[in-house]
C-alpha cells in the first residue's frame, strides 16, 4: 500500500514540476520578448537636432551634433581639434603645409582633402557629403558663402584667421569657453619659459623677420598677429628702429635700407605659394654686396625658415615649435 501511495506521489510530483518548469519557461520567454520589443524602440532625446549660432554673416543653423563636419582651413582645425571639437575633413594645400600637421591630423583621424590655395572647387566640396562647413570669413566673400551654403550649413567665422583672434572666436560658436582657457594658459607658460630662456640672449638686441617674395622684398612688423605677435609681443624681441613703424604684418622694403637696419639676428623666410618662385628674388639677395655687409651675414645669425612653419604653421601646436625653433637658433650662436 504504501508502495502505491509513494508511486501515486512521485508522479504528482513531476507532473507539478513539469507544469511549473513550463510556467517559468513562459515568463522568461515573454520577459526576453518584451526586453527584444524595447530594444527595437527609437531612443528618445530633449537634445535637438539643430541649433543657431551667429557668425559674421547674421545667424545660421548648424546641426547640433554634426557627423560630417569639413573645415577649409587647417589652422582653424588645429585650432578647434586643440578646444576638443575634432572635424572629420579639412582642406589643405599640400606646399605650405607643416610636416608636423599632417601627422597631427591623422592620428585625430581626421581626412586630409587636398585643395586649390586661391581658388574653389565646388563641385570636389559636393563629394564630400559634409553636413557642415566651418570657413574663413574672410575668404567667403563675393558670393562664395552662399555656394558654401548650398552645399551644408556654413559657419563664416569672423575676425582674422590668427590665433589669438580665431580661437576665441570659435570657443564662442562651439561653447568651449572653459577649454580655450585651459589652451591659453598652456601657451602663456610655454611663452614666458621661452622668454626668459631668450632673456641673455637677445637683451640690446634686433631680430629681423625677412621675406623674401617673388617680385619683392618685406618685413615682418611688430604691431601685427600670428608670427608678428609672437615674435615682438610674446616673446619681447626687438625689431629694428628704423622698421618699427611697420604697421602691416609684412610690409615692404628697399634693400638700400639693409646697411641702416643691420640687425643682430635674421629669420630668413623663402617664399612658398602657388603659382609663385622665389628663386630669382633670392639669388639677387644672396648675391648682394649690401646684404653680405650685415652683421648678422657675417657672424652666421641667419636662421632660414619655411613659409610652412612661419606662416601656415601657427596654432596652439605649431606655434609651440616655432619658439622652440626661435630660441634654439638665437642660443646657439654667440
Amino acid at each position: 500500500m504504501f508502495r502505491k501511495m509513494s508511486i501515486v506521489l512521485g508522479v504528482t510530483l513531476a507532473l507539478l514540476l513539469v507544469v511549473a518548469g513550463c510556467a517559468s519557461n513562459e515568463s522568461v520567454n515573454e520577459q526576453t520578448e518584451a526586453a527584444d520589443n524595447e530594444s527595437k524602440v527609437p531612443a528618445t532625446t530633449d537634445e535637438p537636432q539643430t541649433r543657431i549660432v551667429t557668425d559674421m554673416f547674421g545667424e545660421v543653423e548648424i546641426p547640433t551634433n554634426p557627423e560630417r563636419m569639413i573645415v577649409t582651413n587647417t589652422r582653424y582645425a588645429e585650432y578647434m581639434i586643440e578646444l576638443g571639437i575634432v572635424p572629420s575633413g579639412v582642406l589643405y594645400v599640400a606646399d605650405v603645409e607643416p610636416d608636423y600637421r599632417l601627422d597631427y591630423f591623422a592620428n585625430h583621424g581626421v581626412e586630409l582633402i587636398e585643395y586649390p590655395q586661391y581658388e574653389q572647387n565646388y563641385e570636389l566640396l559636393l563629394t564630400l557629403n559634409s553636413d557642415m562647413i566651418v570657413a574663413y570669413g574672410a575668404t567667403v566673400g563675393d558670393g562664395i558663402y552662399e555656394q558654401l551654403s548650398k552645399i551644408s550649413p556654413t559657419v563664416a567665422v569672423p575676425g582674422t584667421i590668427f590665433m589669438s583672434d580665431a580661437m576665441p572666436a570659435l570657443a564662442a560658436i562651439f561653447e568651449r569657453e572653459e577649454q580655450l582657457e585651459s589652451v591659453t594658459a598652456a601657451f602663456t607658460a610655454k611663452v614666458e619659459a621661452a622668454k626668459a630662456q631668450l632673456a641673455p640672449y637677445a637683451e640690446g638686441k634686433t631680430v629681423l623677420v625677412l621675406r623674401v617674395d617673388p617680385n619683392q622684398y618685406r618685413f615682418l612688423g611688430s604691431k601685427s598677429q600670428g608670427a608678428s605677435e609672437l615674435f615682438y609681443q610674446q616673446l619681447g624681441l626687438q625689431i629694428p628702429e628704423v622698421l618699427k613703424d611697420g604697421e602691416a604684418w609684412f610690409n615692404p622694403f628697399s634693400l638700400e635700407i639693409l646697411p641702416e637696419i643691420n640687425p643682430d639676428y635674421i629669420f630668413i623666410e623663402k617664399r612658398v605659394m602657388e603659382g609663385g618662385d622665389s628663386d630669382q628674388s633670392w639669388e639677387d639677395l644672396m648675391g648682394n654686396s649690401l646684404w653680405k655687409n650685415l652683421d648678422a651675414v657675417k657672424n652666421n645669425r641667419v636662421f632660414p625658415v619655411g613659409t610652412k612653419d612661419l606662416v601656415q604653421g601657427e596654432g596652439p601646436i605649431g606655434s609651440a615649435y616655432l619658439i622652440d625653433f626661435i630660441v634654439e637658433s638665437i642660443i646657439s650662436v654667440k
